[in-house]
């Protein structure tokens, strides 16, 4: 059934604050970027072994100078050592005047002392040194390598610890392919007494094969199912999340949330997608370079 203009008016309004995510962006790129989206965009740079420090400061200014928002990954179980930690932290505050991070704890064995995230929200005295909030992720289908308790009782650890120290938080979660599932879980972090903003993952245009490879590897199977069962009709050119969208502004007493686009196409693709829901016309185009 085509969308009324309602339910496209409500999918545009919650679509209408946005961050993305990237990996190793290039100055051309932070340049696409900044001309797409508005000004202070949030822009998420991701932790991967091959990004080095030069790199992720050099990125993370680079953004900065473009006038948009740069959010830096810290992997707490890829850091050597204390004292890497404290050299990319003040040199992400330093150089690129970076002020907001997100701490995770990186599905790898630890290089270094740190466990897992909390660790580095109590040792980087991060507030000191002049980051004001922070990102702490959450898993809306689990985790493949953490039991649902613990990572309730791991959320509620971060959170106290963060706000001990006077950081903002957010909430950011692993990108799921199922708005029903999304909702549910929204739900429940809500009757469990967190209010936090949430950034919610979706992941942003991608080809369906892209989009199989990326959930197997993050451990997102139970929503893989009910893309693979559409994959079908989607199999050329790329996916974007218009259902998950839908169904979030459509759902009502969900708190504070906001898309939070996965590049898995691309990331000047993603921001161009992200912008096109925000002004309510990606479905408009769509239907009419796929006409019924």
């Amino acid at each position: 059934m085509p969308a009324t203009a309602e339910a496209r008016e409500g999918a545009a309004a919650f679509a209408a604050r946005f961050s993305i995510e990237t990996t190793k962006p290039t100055a051309a790129e932070i340049a696409a970027i900044a001309e797409l989206v508005p000004p202070t965009t949030e822009v998420y740079i991701t932790a991967v072994p091959t990004l080095a420090a030069d790199e992720l400061v050099s990125a993370a200014g680079g953004l900065r100078r473009a006038g948009l928002e740069p959010v830096v990954h810290i992997a707490a179980r890829r850091l050597p050592s204390a004292r890497a930690l404290d050299d990319l932290l003040d040199r992400l505050a330093g150089e690129a005047a970076v002020r907001r991070l997100l701490v995770i704890g990186g599905d790898v064995d630890a290089a270094g002392p740190f466990a897992d995230a909390l660790a580095v929200i109590q040792k980087g005295r991060l507030a000191e040194r002049g980051f004001a909030e922070i990102g702490i992720g959450a898993y809306p289908e689990g985790h493949p390598r953490i039991p649902p308790g613990r990572l309730e009782g791991a959320l509620d650890e971060k959170i106290a610890a963060a706000t001990a120290q006077g950081l903002k938080v957010h909430i950011v979660s692993q990108f799921s392919f199922s708005g029903e599932r999304i909702v549910a879980w929204l739900r429940q972090l809500r009757a469990c007494g967190i209010q936090l903003p949430v950034k919610v993952g979706m992941a942003g245009p991608t080809s369906v094969p892209a989009l199989i490879r990326f959930a197997r590897r993050c451990g997102v199977s139970a929503s893989l199912r009910g893309l693979m069962s559409g994959a079908a009709t989607a199999l050329i050119g790329h996916v974007g999340p218009d259902r998950i969208v839908a169904e979030l502004s459509a759902a009502g007493g969900l708190g504070d949330i906001a898309a939070h686009y996965f590049s898995f196409g691309g990331a000047i693709e993603t921001a161009r997608y992200a912008c096109d829901a925000a002004h309510g016309t990606h479905g408009a185009r769509r239907a009419m370079a796929h006409p019924q």
